[in-house]
């Protein structure tokens, strides 16, 4: 088979890899397999031919992600097309990055460098881009507590390094050009790590465990207003629900944006969930679009069986034009709360690991696809940051996770009147060493991106790597 055939070949497979590995609902394993075809096929094709597979094969493998980006609600299409675009795009320059290096007999930086590329860029955009970031990498991996357990160190950037290191390591050690211990140093190095995570042991819980139920009616409409009508109804279903809730649960949370209340309204919803809290012996904590004098707020209000109610305002709306950010914490019996989208972020889930809290309440809606992408960003941010989730989400997965990464119990909304999942959660232990010292990893990918494009630029003292007549 000539180079031409190869190169479909390679396309294909990391194409169909990518689209069954990635995405709303993947593989995990198959996430680690993706890149290879094409990192294998980059040092034995000219490198326009290189970076036009790559960016090929990733853009057609993010096919099962286009209709949720497209018809998105809190994603504008112009960022649809940027990240489907830009994510392609920055796939075909780390794989040139790759070939370049490679193919001037440098293994262990070329599978170093990639991935650091990679990681760096997803990092700055997670910083810039207003609905910051879900659905990369890292995610695919979020229901193997075994590699996430990295994250407590190095935050989910780590994890989104390893994954496109690992076979970039291979690639490189099967290119043509690299010898001797270049070859194998990327392996090791792959070997070390692998097995580091494999005998690394993590902090033991602490504490006993609370019971956490989360409850979501199946009928999700925003915010209704609890002055109305539907609003009271609403409100009496989620009272006669939590009623029906089993023994020993102590914390009832529901989604985000479920009432609608103002300085007027208020009272009515706390003082109906103040007496189902005094009857359970249990906080509730709902999702509420709060009118105030300082402004309209997505919040997640806490009502205790006795004292004032308590109520975090939700950090980052998005382009959401009519709502107010907060910017302060906020715990409830020393629990945190937050909401929805800001598990997108790195705060505020880095001050609630900061300050050891040991779980984190959080009310949130989604768009039922991507309910469980971005239930396992809540649970990504608690292992990063040592504290347990309770995710309740309405058109979505609620989810009760560890702060070891374990998910104690999911489910998805929408086929029956109330969703309802119980579970005692274990405190985590707060203040890992990534909540005491942030994106240091992600700063070190840049430096080593930086070190591979600085090498990939100087003029090569050797000649280019050439690939004999007929091997691919």
């Amino acid at each position: 088979m000539n180079k031409l055939g190869w190169a479909v070949v390679a396309t294909v497979a990391s194409a169909v890899l990518f689209f069954f590995g990635t995405g709303l609902a993947p593989v995990p394993e198959l996430a680690w397999v993706a890149p290879l075809p094409i990192l294998l096929l980059a040092p034995r094709v000219p490198g326009a031919a290189a970076m036009a597979c790559a960016f090929a094969a990733y853009l057609a493998g993010s096919t099962g992600s286009w209709s949720y980006y497209w018809h998105s609600l809190s994603i504008p299409r112009p960022a649809a097309i940027g990240i489907l675009g830009g994510s392609a795009l920055l796939f075909a320059l780390s794989a040139g990055l790759f070939r370049v290096l490679v193919r001037r007999g440098h293994g262990l930086l070329a599978a170093l460098a990639a991935p650091a590329l990679w990681t760096v860029v997803l990092y700055v955009v997670s910083l810039l881009n207003p609905t910051g970031v879900m659905d990369t990498l890292m995610t695919t991996q979020a229901d193997r507590p075994a590699v996430f357990r990295l994250a407590t160190v190095t935050g989910g950037w780590g994890v989104e390094f390893l994954v496109l290191f690992v076979p970039a390591a291979v690639a490189a050690a099967l290119a043509p050009g690299v010898r001797g211990r270049a070859r194998l140093a990327g392996l090791v190095v792959t070997a070390a790590a692998l097995a580091g995570l494999a005998f690394w042991t993590t902090p033991p819980l602490t504490g006993p465990p609370t019971r956490v139920a989360l409850l979501a009616m199946g009928q999700s409409r925003w915010g209704l207003d609890v002055a109305t009508f539907e609003g009271r109804t609403r409100l009496q279903s989620y009272v006669d629900e939590i009623g029906r809730l089993p023994d020993g649960v102590r914390v009832a949370v529901l989604p985000e944006g479920t009432f609608a209340v103002d300085q007027a309204s208020r009272p009515r919803l706390v003082e109906a969930f103040a007496n189902v809290a005094r009857k359970r012996n249990l906080d509730v904590v709902t999702g509420v679009i709060d009118t105030t004098p300082d402004g309209r707020f997505n919040a997640a209000l806490a009502i205790p069986p006795s004292g004032p109610p308590v109520e975090y305002r939700k950090w980052h709306n998005g382009d959401s034009p009519n709502l107010t950010s907060g910017t302060q914490l906020a715990h409830v019996a020393g629990i945190g709360l937050m909401v929805c989208m800001d598990v997108n972020f790195a705060d505020p889930s880095g001050g609630y690991g900061e300050a050891g809290t040991g779980l984190v309440l959080i009310p949130a809606s989604d768009e039922d696809v991507d309910g469980w992408a971005h239930s396992r960003t809540a649970l990504i941010r608690g292992v990063e940051n040592g504290f347990s989730v309770a995710w309740s989400a309405a058109r979505g997965t609620p989810m009760l996770a560890d702060a070891q990464g374990h998910v104690l119990a999911d489910a998805h909304t929408g086929d029956r009147p109330f969703s309802v999942v119980v579970a005692d959660v274990p405190l985590g232990p707060g203040k890992t060493p990534y909540a005491r010292f942030g994106d240091w990893f992600a700063w070190l990918c840049g430096l080593v991106a930086l070190a591979g494009l600085v090498t990939a630029t100087r003029r090569p003292s050797l000649s280019p790597v050439t690939t004999p007549a007929g091997q691919l």
